[in-house]
This record gives C-alpha cells, structure tokens and sequence, in this order.
C-alpha cells in the first residue's frame, strides 16, 4: 500500500492543523500518505460522537493512517475492534511520541518510552486485533537519554509494519535542532521501513534522507502555512505565487465544506501563517480576524494574495 522504494512524503499528525480540509489539500498537491490528528483511545471509545468526526477522511486520502494514543490494554483493543467497523481507514499508528505532559501524566505519548515492555504490549495488542492492513508507531530518540534502535526493535518484535522517528528526545520538546543521525540508529537496528521526522523542509529533505539512511520522511510543522512543501521536495523548486494563492483559496473552501461558517474563524490561524514574509501582513491578519462572512473573506484572500 506504501511504496516506500519511492521514498514517499508523510504529512505528520499535528492537533488542531492536520484536519480533514488541510490532509485534502496536501493529498491534492504532492503528499503520499495522510495521518489523522492524534485521536485519545479513551475518547474514542467513551465519548465517540465527539471524536468520530475527526475521523473522517477525504475521498483523496488513499492510503489513510488513523493515530490513536493510550496506555490501557484493553481501552485500546476497544478502540482498535471499533475502528475494524471503519471501512475507509487503511492503518492504525500508536502514538508513543507525543511530548506534552497531559499525554505522559496517563503514562501515554512519549512516557511509553520509559516502559518498553508495555509499550510491546500495547502495539502487540493493536497488531492482533487490527484488520488493517497496515499497523505503525510513531516515536521519539527516547525518553530523557537517545536509545532509537532499543525502541524500533520493540516495535519490529510487537508487529509493527513501520515506525516514524522523530529526531528528539521527550526532554527537548521541541527545541534544538532534530537529530538526523540518530535515527539512523533506528534503521540499522531493524528490517522494517523507517520513516524519519523532525525539522524537514524542502531546503534540508535530501539532507535529511541522506543522514537518516530512512525510507521516507514525514513533514509536520514545516507544512503548516507551506502546504506546497510537498510538491517543492518532489520536483526540486519553489512553487510560483499563483499556484500559492491557488492553494490558498482551495484550502479555504475545504474549511467551508467541513466546517461550515465556523470555517471562517478556524481558517484565520492559517492565514496568520500563509501571510508570513508578506508586504502589509500584520494590518492583513488584523483586517481578516473582523471578518466573519464568507464571500468578503474570499475577496480579500484573492485580493492580498
């Protein structure tokens, strides 16, 4: 389902960015693989109206990774039974990278990394209950100190298909810059693909691949307001300002579609980052936070774009 002899493009699971309209508009313009926002395995299973709209995907995304995070054996088999009944989801990835300390204080995310015999568990749990075709991990270096290769290891020996590395520590957050290196540790320690992650831009992505030694790489917050980075990478140049604007407006009425009129308010964060390094873009982010009506908003994105 993923070739990854091509060396294909993961668009990151990033909360509150990588919605169903932003995955639609990097599937339309250079992504190889969607990954849904972190879903809590607890929500899911308990408080499912809420969170089965985060689930739902593109007609484009093919093939559809779902990530889930949690720390209870059989909370997860549950979510994982549920997901079974959802035909348009190609994959289950288990967070164990998520640094921030609601996650790590339900020993979650990142705090996985301090057990690995429970996290083997946990993916040896989504790996036999799964009908998915594919199942996956996503990472970081460690806990306090770097140990990759000890961790892919885990996931190869619990039935994971592929793992995703991001290049920190749970200690550095997201300061520093991502180690590369290290997660090459990763890839020679295992047989199963490696996806490397962390600081990847279209100035740096060969770079990356060349120092990772991975199979593919995952982009996350370098997308955010550059959702083109994808078709930068894959043809070696920069997107005219056309394409930009044309990419803009598409996003725009993905939020509409999904959203409704509330897509209006949700949009101005992206805005914000879209007009970066723009002429007059401060006096733009302040004019379109007043505006809540659909068409004036669509004027002045052409307009200032």
């Amino acid at each position: 389902m993923i070739d990854f002899s091509k060396k294909p493009l993961f668009l990151a699971p990033m909360a509150g960015f990588s919605d169903l309209p932003f995955r639609n508009v990097v599937k339309k313009f250079g992504v190889d693989v969607t990954i849904s926002e972190m879903i809590s395995s607890n929500a899911l299973v308990y408080e499912s109206a809420k969170t089965l709209k985060m689930l739902e995907k593109a007609e484009l995304e093919k093939p559809f990774i779902v990530q889930i995070a949690g720390s209870d054996e059989e909370v997860i088999k549950k979510a994982v039974l549920m997901l079974n009944d959802m035909d348009f989801i190609d994959g289950i990835d288990f967070n164990c990278g998520c640094p921030v300390p609601k996650v790590t204080k339900q020993n979650a995310g990142s705090a996985l990394l301090e057990d690995l015999q429970k996290l083997k568990i946990l993916v040896s749990t989504i790996k036999k209950y799964s009908k998915k075709q594919l199942t996956s991990v996503k990472f970081r270096l460690g806990f306090n100190e770097k140990y990759p290769d000890k961790i892919a290891k885990a996931c190869e020996e619990a039935g994971a298909d592929f793992v995703s590395v991001h290049g920190r520590t749970r200690k550095e957050l997201y300061s520093g810059k991502a180690d590369w290196e290290s997660i090459s540790l990763a890839k020679q320690s295992v047989h199963i693909p490696v996806v490397a992650n962390g600081d990847i831009n279209a100035q740096n992505a060969n770079l990356a691949l060349s120092q990772s030694k991975c199979d593919a790489l995952m982009i996350g917050r370098a997308s955010i307001g550059k959702p083109w980075i994808f078709l930068e990478i894959k043809n070696g140049k920069s997107v005219d300002k056309a394409l930009k604007k044309q990419i803009i407006l598409t996003h725009f009425e993905e939020m509409l579609k999904h959203y409704k009129k509330q897509g209006i308010s949700i949009f101005r964060k992206h805005l914000h980052e879209y007009s970066k390094g723009y002429e007059a873009a401060t006096s733009f982010r302040n004019e379109i936070n007043q505006i809540n009506d659909e068409n004036s908003m669509r004027k002045r994105i052409e307009n200032f774009f």
